[in-house]
């Protein structure tokens, strides 16, 4: 579920989804997640942002309307077919993590074809 909530009191507060994510210690695109409700987020997570918002945490935390203990159970793994039909479950930990890498790698890319342009302009 959308916590649409504490998306209008981040924006109020003229924070961006970065600006959350590193106050967590966390990527940007995890944080994303969790405003779109794809990844729970903790209660001490809550605490957090409520105090970096200077807000109280009932002010942008929202009641899930659906069943938690299968919200919690779908968010615990990605489904996946592989190459020869085959089933599997990823623990979404690892799926983010390797989003994430894959995002600093992408960055570097950015970085390294940056470089090379400048040293092609001399």
């Amino acid at each position: 579920m959308v916590k649409t909530k504490l998306i209008r009191a981040r924006k109020d507060k003229k924070f961006s989804q970065q600006d959350i994510a590193e106050h967590l210690n966390i990527s940007q695109t995890h944080y994303l997640r969790k405003e779109k409700g794809e990844v729970e987020i903790r209660d001490e997570e809550w605490e957090r942002i409520a105090k970096l918002l200077d807000v109280e945490v009932d002010e942008i935390k929202e009641k899930d309307k659906e069943n938690s203990i299968s919200q919690n159970f779908e968010n615990i793994t990605g489904s996946y077919v592989g190459s020869n039909n085959v089933y599997c479950n990823v623990p979404e930990f690892l799926l983010e993590n390797q989003q994430e890498y894959i995002d600093l790698l992408k960055q570097e890319i950015q970085q390294l074809k940056d470089k090379i342009v400048q040293l092609e302009r001399k």
